[in-house]
């Protein structure tokens, strides 16, 4: 590539990726700035437990039916349509939700939070989609600072959540402020997104991408690797869901303090699991992806014990942190190991993302009818069977031998060697 091609194509590859960080901070800043108000949406529908977790699983069903055919919708629309549309499904769904809050209309509710669900959910799947093509020209892992955006979202919405819980500010009056600058900050970033097409699996005249017999869309649901994958994407989804849905909650309920503080444990979750996403490049880089990955389930472990164990919250919030560091990388790593060859990342990437999220958005709502019975902290102790299966399954994250480099067409960055992905992911 000539000295001008490369010129030409890195400011176009430089804004693609900050584009991509600009819109997971955004999806994690809706969603905390609704975690962080639950306890409020609680007292004023005057929910029980069991009832706010039937309400919050009725929502997650729209993410549900949605996400199977998300990566369809970015071969389709392209990402940064389908981004686009889909952040303003997830903030309608959330103002219908919040208005339904302030007249106290439980079935609106339920409407509201079904839209969020399916604009939350394609909308995760199209960035992560997105951010896996960026992290394959780029050459580098850097999956995991792409899911630290969206932590450090969640920090400003759990941040900005308390803020308003102490001020007495109105669901509606917070969310339809916070949420409006947040719609428009993803429309303008999404223009700087890859070209259109660049998520497409392209075929040749024997009717498969590169030669290979043509798939149906729901292939990657028949690959070993991509559903073993997705049991270790479920454990780490279920480990983070669950904090964001009860962890205030359970701060408030379990040790009799009030709705700031329980705001306030949100945000040292999202804090710790930000800074272990900052460091999970350098870690990943050092160790790999399955040392990597069984590191977090042992904190994921010992946060949970200790969390839902101990009766000092002094000792429990570091149970937290532990816990939110634990959490902080399969996910991200999950999706990079999706995404190892690129020619069918969107459908794989749409599959384990579909099994994540099952677990994020169903999870939560069915502990809390657990807790009904055992209450708040005890029935987080139930994560800790499905983060030691995880445990046995890590393997398949492991890179693949065959991994397609990075396009040698497109400039990799200031000292990346094209095809660093497969030694750095």
């Amino acid at each position: 590539m000539s000295s001008a091609d490369r010129t030409r194509v890195a400011p176009e590859l430089r804004a693609a990726t900050v584009a991509v960080v600009v819109v997971f901070v955004l999806n994690g800043f809706n969603f905390a700035s609704w975690a962080a108000r639950l306890p409020a949406v609680r007292d004023a529908l005057e929910l029980r437990p069991n009832q706010l977790g039937l309400l919050l699983l009725v929502g997650a069903l729209g993410s549900l039916v949605a996400l199977p055919l998300s990566g369809m919708v970015v071969q389709r629309l392209g990402a940064q349509r389908t981004v686009a549309l889909f952040a303003v499904l997830n903030v309608s769904g959330l103002l219908v939700a919040a208005t339904a809050v302030s007249l106290g209309t439980l079935w609106l509710a339920a409407i509201g939070l079904v839209l969020f669900g399916v604009g939350t959910g394609v909308w995760d799947a199209a960035m992560n989609i997105e951010g896996a093509a960026v992290e394959q020209r780029l050459g580098r892992a850097i999956m995991p600072r792409f899911h630290a955006g969206f932590s450090f979202g969640t920090m400003a919405g759990a941040g900005l959540g308390a803020v308003a819980a102490w001020a007495g500010l109105p669901v509606l009056a917070h969310l339809a402020l916070v949420l409006g600058v947040s719609l428009a900050g993803v429309l303008w970033a999404v223009r700087a997104f890859l070209p259109a097409g660049t998520h497409d699996e392209h075929h040749d005249e024997h009717g498969g991408a590169d030669g290979a017999p043509r798939r149906g869309a729901f292939a990657a649901w028949t690959e070993p690797r991509t559903l073993l994958i997705g049991l270790v994407v479920l454990a780490a989804a279920l480990t983070e869901g669950a904090a964001n849905d009860w962890v205030s909650l359970a701060v408030v309920d379990g040790f009799g303090t009030s709705d700031a503080v329980g705001a306030l444990g949100f945000a040292v979750f999202v804090t710790a699991m930000t800074g272990m996403r900052l460091l999970g490049t350098a870690l990943l880089d050092r160790w790999g992806r399955v040392p990597v990955l069984r590191l977090s389930a042992g904190l994921s472990l010992a946060g949970l014990v200790v969390f839902g164990l101990v009766d000092n919250l002094a000792l429990a919030l570091v149970g937290v942190v532990a816990w939110g560091m634990g959490a902080a990388l399969g996910f991200p790593v999950g999706m990079s190991a999706a995404s190892d060859d690129p020619r069918r990342a969107a459908a794989r990437v749409a599959a384990v993302s579909t099994i994540g999220y099952s677990a994020f958005l169903a999870g939560p709502p069915l502990l809390g009818l657990l807790a009904e019975h055992v209450g708040y902290r005890q029935s987080l102790l139930a994560i800790t069977v499905p983060v030691l299966v995880s445990l046995l399954v890590m393997k398949a994250a492991a890179p693949l031998p065959t991994t397609t480099p990075a396009p040698t067409d497109t400039f990799a960055g200031p000292g990346v060697e094209p095809g660093a992905a497969e030694r750095h992911a």
